[in-house]
């Protein structure tokens, strides 16, 4: 089957984040927004015919899954990932960043340490400041356009201050790394040393371009998988966040019992009927459209990178291994955030992610969606072409 990911959706009018709030946020009228992590795609046929049916049959009362939806998430990370995993140590969720915050009150206490790596997913630094947890941001670098870890300065701030959970993103978001495995297994061995727990953000696990493999962390060895929460979600992959489905996988039952206590304690249960649907959907028939889209993101990071040596080479794409998330450096241009900001808003008409969003590191970059359909790509690019 083709599927035609050149086809414009219009998302207006459908309560949608990215398209129908500019205004309410302060964006002109017209603007291109490529910021929210959302893809401009419909999903897959499979989960579109599974949720039409499911709507048909008309009553959406409490929902809980049977063994087909558990095989389905089993099945999709044993032929994806390589990983073989038990229906026990599933957690479902309403996302990623649900589970972030339960598995922070599951493992420490108020005024406990918190490690995150810096430029990253803004979301990690609010669940712990809004936990009552103390921040300790171990800064990524970067060399030659590429990011990398300090691992010495990791393994210091781990002990001075006494972290007890380490927030990893892996597949990276915003600066597209994916970790290799020497990298993770070197970041697992600080972390057994010292007895951190170890949150993994898998999110963007099925988006790695040519060249790059996904580990999974808890996968390396029995004594990580020990210690480690693994998030993981069709959100991404299928364009379904709306829906509101994650599976958290913990494998060792203290563990999964102390993150089952907290996230239940935040008044949640059962996930929403409509998103196991999708889940399952996906999960099980998903796998040839994923593909095609891939290939698609490829070519938009490929048209992405060439129009930005060609046309505005003062502005730096940071080579990304995966994720449909770009990071791109306009430090070159001497603006400050808010003249950067300006110019990205109001003389090229974009709604970007601002660097700084992302920490300290992020100073003088911005973050652009690319999963869309290569015409809004090509306008976008045309725009700031016009801008600069």
């Amino acid at each position: 089957m083709m599927h035609d990911f050149d086809a414009v959706t219009d998302r207006r009018n459908t309560d949608s984040l990215k398209y129908d709030h500019a205004s309410a946020r302060g964006k002109p009228d017209g603007i291109i927004p490529m910021w929210v992590a959302d893809m401009d795609f419909p999903s897959p046929p499979c989960v579109l015919e599974a949720l039409e049916e499911r709507v048909r049959h008309g009553v959406f009362g409490y929902s809980e899954p049977t063994d087909d939806y558990y095989g389905s998430v089993r099945d999709w990370f044993l032929e994806r990932h390589g990983w073989r995993t038990q229906a026990n140590w599933v957690v479902k969720t309403p996302g990623v960043v649900a589970s972030i915050c339960a598995a922070i009150h599951a493992v420490t206490d108020p005024g406990d340490a918190v490690i995150i790596q810096q430029p990253v997913y803004y979301p990690f630094e609010d669940s712990i400041t809004g936990s009552g947890r103390r921040l300790v941001v171990n800064e990524l670098r970067q060399a030659d356009g590429r990011y990398g870890i300090d691992f010495d300065a990791f393994e210091g701030q781990v002990a001075e201050n006494g972290a007890k959970l380490f927030l990893l993103c892996s597949p990276h978001n915003p600066v597209g790394r994916v970790w290799t495995r020497g990298e993770l297994e070197r970041l697992g061995e600080i972390c057994l040393r010292h007895g951190v727990t170890v949150f993994s953000d898998e999110i963007h696990q099925d988006f790695v371009f040519p060249g790059a493999s996904h580990t999974v962390f808890a996968d390396i060895d029995p004594e990580l998988a020990g210690i480690t929460i693994t998030g993981t979600s069709p959100s991404k992959t299928f364009n379904i966040a709306g829906l509101h489905i994650a599976n958290t996988f913990i494998s060792n039952p203290s563990l999964r019992r102390r993150f089952v206590k907290a996230y239940y304690g935040t008044g949640l249960s059962q996930v929403g009927a409509m998103g196991l649907v999708a889940c399952r959907a996906a999960y099980r028939g998903g796998a040839e459209w994923l593909d095609g889209l891939l290939g698609y993101i490829w070519g938009n990071m490929c048209l992405l990178r060439d129009f930005l040596s060609a046309n505005l080479p003062n502005i730096k794409l940071i080579e990304p291994d995966g994720t449909y998330l770009a990071w791109l450096d306009f430090g070159a241009l001497g603006l400050d955030t808010a003249a950067l900001n300006d110019f990205i808003v109001n003389k090229a008409g974009l709604w970007l992610d601002c660097g700084t969003m992302f920490g300290r590191g992020g100073q003088g970059f911005q973050r652009i969606n690319i999963a869309c359909p290569r015409a809004t790509l090509q306008s976008a690019l045309n725009r700031l072409r016009g801008a600069m």
